[in-house]
């Protein structure tokens, strides 16, 4: 049986849509490099486990399985990313105007939306080295709560994904610098609220509808 392939998924909106946020140079490496590169890996890495594991060769096929997971997060995390960003002039990037049940749900649980920008964005600042801070909805409780993973890690068990940001350094360096919070201040600007929403109160399964467009 073949493996199933991965393909880059266009963006919905042009290179430059995000500026001065982030940068049309930046947005264009980000995407046609540094994503492409994750599936062309990725896709390596799933032909050689389906052949491996055609051919009975365990060892073979364990062998890729941390390609698969490094390289898999790396799909997963840009693919959500892509969509939750808007261009700062449209109406999705206003939580107030577009994701009122997730604007009462982050004020439940942090106070105000200010408190909740400041807490994010000093888990952010807090990883070391590589990775992603989310926003997620807990599977059980439907309770927010702000998780960081480190590298390429999804949110793959339970939690829903509502808001992602990239704190790779390919993400802001050739824009910022070294100056990653204001990279993490200017973020705000463009986070796609109506997504955001329809994350919150569609299923799990919906938040990731984007992975199945681009097989």
């Amino acid at each position: 049986m073949a493996a199933k392939t991965y393909s880059l998924p266009p963006l919905p909106y042009a290179y430059d849509a995000l500026q001065p946020a982030i940068s049309k140079q930046i947005m264009e490496l980000h995407h046609t490099k540094h994503h492409q590169t994750y599936i062309t890996s990725l896709n390596k890495a799933l032909e050689l486990y389906a052949k491996a594991q055609a051919e009975s060769r365990l060892q073979d096929a364990a062998a890729q399985l941390p390609a698969i997971r490094f390289n898999g997060g790396g799909h997963i995390n840009h693919s959500l990313f892509w969509e939750g960003l808007a261009p700062s002039s449209s109406g999705d990037s206003r939580i107030d105007a577009v994701a009122p049940k997730l604007e009462a749900a982050i004020k439940r649980t942090w106070g105000t939306f200010a408190k909740f920008q400041e807490v994010f964005g000093a888990a952010l600042l807090g990883i070391q080295g590589s990775g992603w801070g989310w926003l997620v909805k807990e599977a059980v409780t439907d309770q927010l709560r702000i998780v960081t993973l480190a590298n390429q890690e999804a949110v793959v068990v339970g939690d829903t994904p509502l808001v992602g940001v990239d704190m790779w350094e390919h993400a802001y360096y050739l824009q910022y610098l070294n100056g990653k919070a204001a990279y993490v201040d200017n973020i705000w600007k463009v986070i796609n609220w109506k997504t955001a929403e329809a994350r919150y109160t569609g299923s799990r399964d919906d938040a990731f509808k984007a992975l199945k467009a681009n097989m």
